[in-house]
């Protein structure tokens, strides 16, 4: 018998380097985790390198390989794909950036990049968008709330260009910058101009909004300032069912991930930080029934490795690990299970490590690897592959691929 649906588990960040509080293993290697283990044994293990071996990948030029877009080819930014995961229709040519809210005191020097990590920021940035007007460039806006402090800008218009830098100073104690041209073309002195001036009009909005006024006397930071970067041209992405034959959803709590899924036309299925794991299994397991192909990205062992926590970030995986367990009895479905790339704690950022795979399903050959981690699964038959690699062999393992030549 052979499988003939996928689901593709990404534990983000989850690969990572031995940790002296833990005994000089790995997270993987410390948790305790049988239902991963479960699936190594079942199935055939690697390692996998996302892009290339000695690239850092990022979670959006990650994602696209593991879903077969090339980021050599497809790749325009994460801009873009953020907006597309917080809701904005991007079309192609667009312009999109990551935004994030901040505060300014009262000699406007950025005293807190995450606004005090404000958590509803749904009635200023309607705020924003509703009230900012650009039409004298001949431009419009979308702007929508992320999750928590985050948001996502786009620009639509003539003469625009994604060759702009941004207005977020990275750090606290400095006043934003201003955004400038980064070459020499008209269309991105043009988009500068335009950015500088949602800036100064949002900015004005969200002075003295009431949201911020009552944070203010609450003792709250105020949301005042919005910080943006990243920007991107959308890009024309083939449709995921066109290239691949698959119909398919993702499962996502972060924008960045949904917003990639749904650019190649998976169906995204709304879930958020909150969300429960063991909700977000039910939501992937129907989704399966309806669906060739389930992408579901766990996000995060990617923070706990960012915040150097490799404790929590083991005791995460275990979490993962328990809530998986109806992945177990699926039948009919082929499981890869894998990262986007390794966040070591060591480093704090992402690394060019290597991430761990599991193929598990019938008609995958089964090899000798019994646990789920980064040296275990290095012995396993898949040997080591690049990202680019694995859509191609989980489509021929579901018999889904043609022949090469007579």
């Amino acid at each position: 018998m052979t499988a003939s649906k996928i689901l593709l588990l990404i534990i983000d960040g989850v690969g990572d380097r031995p940790c002296a509080c833990l005994g000089n293993k790995t997270p993987l290697q410390a948790a305790s985790l049988p239902n991963l283990d479960r699936l190594a044994r079942e199935g055939i293990c690697g390692i996998m390198d996302p892009i290339a071996p000695g690239i850092r990948a990022g979670s959006d030029t990650s994602h696209l390989s593991l879903l077969g877009y090339p980021p050599q080819k497809y790749y325009t930014g994460r801009g873009p794909l953020e907006a597309a995961g917080c809701g904005i229709k991007m079309e192609p040519g667009m312009i999109g950036f990551r935004a994030n809210y901040a505060t300014l005191d009262d000699n406007g020097m950025v005293i807190d990049r995450r606004a005090g990590r404000i958590s509803d920021t749904t009635e200023i940035s309607a705020a924003i968008k509703n009230g900012v007007d650009l039409l004298k460039y001949g431009v419009k806006i979308e702007f929508k709330p992320g999750t928590g402090h985050r948001a996502a800008l786009s620009l639509k218009g003539k003469g625009l260009s994604p060759a702009v830098s941004t207005n977020d100073p990275k750090k606290n104690g400095v006043i934003p910058h201003v955004i400038v041209p980064e070459d020499e073309s008209e269309a991105a002195k043009f988009t500068a101009e335009v950015c500088n001036e949602f800036v100064r009009q949002s900015t004005a909005i969200l002075k003295n909004h009431p949201v911020n006024l009552a944070r203010k006397a609450g003792g709250e930071m105020p949301a005042n300032v919005v910080l943006i970067r990243g920007a991107g041209e959308m890009g024309v992405y083939e449709p995921f069912e066109e290239k691949h034959g698959l119909s398919g959803s993702v499962v996502a709590s972060a924008a960045l991930i949904a917003g990639i899924g749904s650019s190649v036309g998976l169906e995204r299925i709304p879930v958020f930080p909150t969300t429960p794991l063991d909700e977000q299994v039910k939501i992937v397991c129907s989704e399966l029934q309806k669906k060739d192909f389930v992408l579901f990205n766990v996000k995060n062992a990617d923070e706990y490795g960012h915040d150097g926590k490799a404790v929590e970030k083991k005791e995460f995986l275990e979490e993962v690990d328990a809530a998986i367990l109806p992945f177990l009895s699926l039948s009919d479905v082929m499981i890869a299970v894998c990262g986007d790339h390794s966040t070591p704690c060591s480093i704090k950022d992402h690394s060019a490590d290597p991430v761990p795979l599991i193929i598990r399903g019938d008609g995958a050959r089964i090899d000798s690897v019994t646990s789920y981690d980064e040296i275990s699964c290095a012995a396993g038959g898949m040997c080591r592959i690049l990202g680019g690699s694995l859509m191609p062999i989980l489509l021929d393992l579901i018999d889904k691929t043609h022949k090469y030549g007579a």
